[in-house]
C-alpha cells in the first residue's frame, strides 16, 4: 500500500526518523479536499510510546472540516541541516508519515496530550501549566494515529 523509497542508500533508520519527530520543531500537514490537496504548517508532539502525533487547532474552520470529511493524512518533518565533509550543500533529513487524523473528545486525555504538546515548546512547566489554566477550555486537540512512517537523508545541491 505505501510505496518504498527509492533509492535506498538514503533511508534513515527507524531510530533516526524517531529522532527527527521528537526534535523538529515544525511539521506539514496534508489533508484532502476534493481538488487539491490541503497543506499546512503545524507545531506538533510525537509520542514515540503511542506512535501518534498531537497538534492543536480551532474547533471550526477549513482544517477541521477536511478532518471530518476524511481522515486521512499525510504529515513531513524536516530535521535540521547538516554540513559533511565540508561541503556547501547541507544534508537535510525528512520524514513523512501516513495516518488517520481524528480529535480527540476525552477532556482529561485533551488535556494530558495539550500539556505533552505544551512542554515541548515552553520554557517551564510552571508556565505551561498556567496557560492551560487559562486558554485550554477552546483548544481542541487532535491525534495522528500513525499507519507508516519513511525518512531519508538528501543533499541539497
Amino acid at each position: 500500500m505505501f510505496k518504498e523509497i527509492r533509492k535506498k542508500k538514503n533511508i534513515i533508520t527507524i531510530e533516526e526518523i524517531k529522532e527527527v519527530l521528537k526534535k523538529a520543531r515544525r511539521g506539514v500537514l496534508s489533508i484532502n479536499d476534493e481538488e487539491y490537496p490541503y497543506s499546512i504548517p503545524i507545531n506538533f508532539y510525537y509520542d514515540e510510546n503511542k506512535e501518534e502525533i498531537y497538534f492543536h487547532s480551532s474547533r471550526i474552520g477549513t482544517k477541521v472540516d477536511l478532518l471530518n470529511k476524511d481522515n486521512k493524512v499525510c504529515f513531513v518533518a524536516i530535521g535540521k541541516e547538516i554540513i559533511k565533509d565540508l561541503s556547501w550543500a547541507p544534508y537535510v533529513d525528512s520524514v513523512v508519515v501516513f495516518g488517520r487524523c481524528n480529535l480527540i473528545k476525552d477532556r482529561d486525555e485533551t488535556l494530558q496530550a495539550l500539556k505533552k504538546f505544551a512542554m515541548k515548546y515552553y520554557p517551564s512547566e510552571e508556565m505551561v501549566d498556567e496557560e492551560i489554566k487559562v486558554g485550554s477550555i477552546g483548544v481542541a486537540i487532535y491525534k495522528i494515529e500513525i499507519e507508516h512512517k519513511s525518512g531519508k537523508i538528501v543533499q541539497e545541491k
